[in-house]
C-alpha cells in the first residue's frame, strides 16, 4: 500500500563563516553579479526523510530505527564545518549525500533551504570606501532558496527533483504600466489604467538541464538568485507593461535567453499595486498620493520552457 510517512527537521539554522568564496560566475548585461565572498554563509533548513524501516515506530511504537530530530539537526550542524562549496544548492546535496550513507534506514530525503544574506558594508579605507570583511548586515530582502529531493535507488544515491529560486522579491514601477482591455460586466468596478504605477511580490524559481550544474562546482554553468532577481527588475524598467501576466512572461523569455542550462522557470506573483488617493498635488507636477490596497489581492502563477524561445522566434519572423 502507497502511503505518506515522513518526518523531520525544520528551522536549522546554520551560519558558517569564511566558506568558499563563490567565484567565476558568468556575467550577463543586465547584472554586476559575479560572485559572493561567503565570509558569512548562512542557511536556513528543512529536511524530511523517508523509509519502509521507520514504520513500527507509528505502529509498534519500537523506535530501534528511529533517528531523533534532534540528531538530524546536530547531524546538519556538523556537517556544515565538512562541506568544501560555495552554494546553498550545493550544501542541501552534500548534507542529503551523508545523511543517505550513514543511515541505511533512510530510503529518501526531501531537504529545502533559505539562504540568509548578510550585505557587506562600507568602511572608510585611507580616502575610499571598500567593503568590510569583518562587519556585516542582516538582509531583511529577498531571499535565495533552494530544494531537491535524493533517493537511494539500489546501490545508488540519485537527485530525482531540484529547483532554485528567488523568494520575496517587491519591486514597485511608479510609471509606465496599464491594464486595459478586460472583459466588462455587471460585476466590473475596476476603471481601465493607462499609465499606473504597478507594485508587485514576486517568486521565481528555476530547474536547470543537468541537475549537476545546480551544485556550483562549475562556476560558470551555475545561475545565481543574485542574476535572476536582476533580470527581473531590469525588464521591469524596460517593459511597458499591458498586464503582470505579459511582464512575468518577458522575464522568463529573458531568463532563458541569457542561460541555456535552464530547462523550465516558474513564477508566483502578487498584485500589491497601492490604492490611488490624490490624482493631483500643488507642489508637484507628476506627484500623486497612495495607500495600500484593500486585502483581497490578485495573484498569478505561470511555468515557461525552452519551447517558449522557440515559439518567440517563430513569431518573429
Amino acid at each position: 500500500m502507497e502511503r505518506t510517512m515522513y518526518y523531520g527537521k525544520g528551522d536549522v539554522w546554520v551560519y558558517r563563516t569564511y566558506a568558499a568564496p563563490l567565484q567565476g560566475v558568468r556575467k550577463i548585461p543586465e547584472s554586476a553579479f559575479t560572485g559572493r565572498s561567503n565570509i558569512i554563509f548562512g542557511m536556513n533548513i528543512k529536511v524530511a526523510v523517508e523509509g519502509e524501516e521507520f514504520l513500527p515506530s507509528y505502529t509498534e511504537g519500537d523506535n530501534t530505527k528511529l533517528i531523533a530530530t534532534d540528531s538530524m539537526k546536530n547531524f546538519i550542524l556538523r556537517h556544515a564545518g565538512q562541506y568544501d562549496g560555495s552554494t546553498l544548492e550545493g550544501f542541501l546535496e552534500f548534507v542529503s549525500c551523508r545523511f543517505l550513507k550513514t543511515y541505511s534506514q533512510m530510503k529518501g530525503i526531501r531537504i529545502s533551504g533559505q539562504q540568509i544574506p548578510f550585505d557587506e558594508l562600507p568602511v572608510l579605507n585611507e580616502k575610499d570606501p571598500v567593503p568590510s570583511s569583518l562587519v556585516f548586515r542582516y538582509s531583511l530582502n529577498e531571499q535565495a532558496c533552494a530544494a531537491m529531493e535524493v533517493k537511494r535507488l539500489k546501490n545508488e544515491l540519485a537527485i530525482i527533483d531540484h529547483s532554485s529560486s528567488i523568494k520575496g522579491l517587491k519591486l514597485i514601477k511608479v510609471r509606465g504600466s496599464s491594464f486595459v482591455g478586460y472583459v466588462k460586466d455587471d460585476y466590473t468596478t475596476l476603471p481601465e489604467a493607462y499609465d499606473r504605477p504597478l507594485y508587485i511580490f514576486l517568486d521565481i524559481s528555476w530547474v536547470y538541464e543537468k541537475v549537476d550544474d545546480a551544485s556550483g562546482e562549475k562556476p560558470e554553468q551555475y545561475v545565481a538568485a543574485e542574476q535572476i532577481r536582476d533580470i527581473a527588475y531590469t525588464v521591469f524598467h524596460e517593459q511597458n507593461s499591458p498586464s503582470i501576466q505579459n511582464l512575468i512572461y518577458h522575464i522568463g523569455l529573458r531568463i532563458l535567453e541569457r542561460f541555456p542550462q535552464l530547462k523550465e522557470v516558474y513564477f508566483e506573483s502578487n498584485n500589491r499595486t497601492w490604492e490611488t488617493v490624490l490624482d493631483d498635488i500643488p507642489v508637484s507636477t507628476k506627484g500623486k498620493v497612495f495607500t495600500e490596497p484593500r486585502p483581497p489581492y490578485g495573484f498569478q502563477g505561470f511555468s515557461m520552457t525552452k519551447k517558449d524561445l522557440e515559439n518567440k522566434g517563430e513569431i518573429e519572423k
